[in-house]
């Protein structure tokens, strides 16, 4: 495969997701429209085919080096969850915080962050790209999402893993995410604890957040508190599969 190859499936692919990305300006007017979600169900379709037809889904994403690290991690979102269940975890440093694994799986199972810091772990640098317009690389490091998942086996049924976030909207909406099993099980998804050497901050996500190193910046869950397998999602929220996708958002937002 030559340079020139490469450049050329880079520019598909980035124009794809460009068009997916302008199509969400302005959602909020456009969604009351009926053929609006018809059109956003095309885009993401056209998204996902162009990048499964060009680029593997176990495909890694790049990696850094120190020196590319960015000076500052940005912090977005909700940035200092108010549900009081989370300030009391928070308050005593995530002592009595659980991440609790179940839905359909074969073994029910709950891990300390402690226990999860006890788990091999996997440290990675790479670029965070926000839908907002910012990138930015940083280190993490974090117990890789397969390592706890075998933990708990899955049944053959399953086929998404939903993340349940400690982080309410003004509505008291909570956030949450789901990815497919061939994101789960890639390498690089990790639930991380640590941001450049240091404790994730609660800004960031603590005590864990997922990355999901191929995606889009709002699949990356911050405040995990429970992780669900299911085979569909239509019966949580709002059915969509995620907090920004019941909003119009695309739930595959791979780059």
């Amino acid at each position: 495969m030559t340079n020139g190859d490469l450049s050329r499936r880079r520019f598909v692919v980035r124009a794809a997701q460009a068009a997916t990305v302008m199509l969400l300006a302005g959602c909020d007017s456009l969604s009351r429209a009926d053929w609006f979600p018809r059109l956003l169900g095309r885009a993401e379709t056209l998204t996902r085919g162009v990048q499964r037809a060009i680029t593997p889904r176990r495909a890694m994403a790049k990696e850094y080096t120190e020196a590319d690290r960015s000076p500052v991690f940005p912090t977005n979102g909700n940035t200092d969850p108010e549900d009081p269940v989370y300030r009391a975890l928070a308050a005593n440093d995530f002592a009595d915080w659980r991440l609790t694994i179940g839905g359909l799986v074969e073994r029910p199972t709950e891990f300390s962050l402690a226990e999860l810091r006890g788990l091999p772990s996997r440290t990675q640098i790479t670029r965070h790209d926000c839908v907002e317009g910012w990138s930015a690389i940083a280190k993490w490091k974090g117990v890789t999402l397969s390592e706890v998942l075998v933990r708990a086996k899955p049944l053959p049924a399953a086929r998404y893993v939903v993340f349940s976030c400690a982080d309410p909207d003004e509505d008291g909406h909570y956030y949450y995410e789901s990815i497919d099993f061939d994101d789960a099980f890639h390498p690089q998804t990790i639930l991380a604890y640590e941001l450049n050497d240091a404790p994730l901050p609660i800004p960031n996500g603590a005590p864990v957040r997922l990355r999901v190193e191929r995606q889009l910046g709002y699949k990356m869950a911050k405040y995990v508190m429970r992780i669900e397998l299911t085979d569909r999602f239509d019966h949580i929220a709002g059915g969509k599969g995620g907090y920004w996708e019941d909003q119009g958002y695309e739930w595959y937002a791979g780059i």
